[in-house]
């Protein structure tokens, strides 16, 4: 069996892939492709998780997880998604590293289906943006103490992802920018699923649907209608060309405010998120999605 595990990260799609996943769940189905709801398995998961301790789940666990997850549902590929796998919102920053505790949690998601064949899935985001997110989604309301020890313009997604790689290196690794996620939805949605790239799936428009003009969407879906586009890369055109026009500014740029952080810090911190994008590229094992 496969065991889809979609890490998040937090902060970035807001649980919108795989409810988009979930509108296609009876047709993936039978095609032996299980999408449960999450609040089917994100606390057994972490408690089993805790639990066992990285200790292999023996036959009954497994059973009993199972049971618990898709009922009598017969599955070759199981998705499981969950931006707290690794851990909560407060822990995803610590001095110089993103998630440094991703060997552990990784070692404790594939010891509950230590059989299966694992595959993991993370969405990044540019530093500059993810820290105060995650901070405004936090409960914290003083920024100095959230980003104690903290050291912001160390930290480089190409460093979880190789000590990730190294961890598991017999797993697929899929990564992709969320800045480029409205470009990417459809692609993402096939490749979690594990279908065709040609696939008909519901939802795939689901994301810039929420970020854009109504009247755009709808002139982008009529435009799609009458003039369908042959390849994926032909419709990402059509997309950014859309996206330019009608894009709702509120939902893809946050107004910042932090102490200490200049518009100069956050310009180097996403340059060099840019330039990480070129180093995570060429990691043996580590697939990098762009548009």
């Amino acid at each position: 069996m496969q065991v889809v595990y979609h890490l998040g990260a937090p902060c970035t799609d807001g649980d919108q892939l795989i409810q988009s996943l979930l509108k296609n769940r009876l047709r993936l189905a039978q095609a032996g492709i299980a999408v449960p709801p999450p609040g089917r398995y994100r606390a057994v998961i972490r408690d089993t998780a805790r639990a066992l301790k990285g200790r292999p789940a023996t036959e009954d666990v497994q059973e009993a997880l199972m049971d618990a997850i898709l009922d009598d549902l017969e599955a070759d590929r199981l998705i499981l998604s969950d931006p707290r796998f690794v851990c909560i919102n407060r822990l995803v920053v610590q001095g110089a590293q993103i998630w440094p505790m991703i060997d552990r949690a990784s070692n404790h998601l594939r010891a509950l289906f230590p059989r299966a064949q694992a595959e993991f899935f993370i969405g990044m985001r540019d530093p500059a943006t993810l820290i105060p997110a995650l901070f405004k989604a936090s409960r914290f309301s003083d920024f100095d103490e959230f980003s104690e020890n903290m050291q912001p313009h160390a930290v480089a997604w190409s460093e979880v992802l190789r000590r990730l790689q190294l961890t598991h290196p017999d797993c697929r690794i899929t990564v992709w920018c969320n800045e480029d996620t409205p470009l990417l939805w459809g692609q993402l949605m096939r490749e979690i699923a594990g279908v065709g790239p040609q696939a008909d799936l519901d939802g795939i428009d689901d994301l810039l649907e929420g970020i854009m003009e109504p009247d755009g969407f709808a002139r982008m879906q009529t435009w799609l209608t009458q003039n369908p586009p042959d390849t994926e890369t032909q419709r990402r055109r059509v997309v950014a060309a859309f996206l330019e026009r009608y894009a709702l500014e509120s939902k893809i740029e946050e107004t910042l405010n932090l102490p200490g952080w200049t518009e100069e810090l956050m310009a180097e911190m996403s340059q060099s998120y840019d330039e990480d994008m070129d180093v995570i590229a060429r990691i043996p094992g580590v697939t990098l999605l762009t548009p």
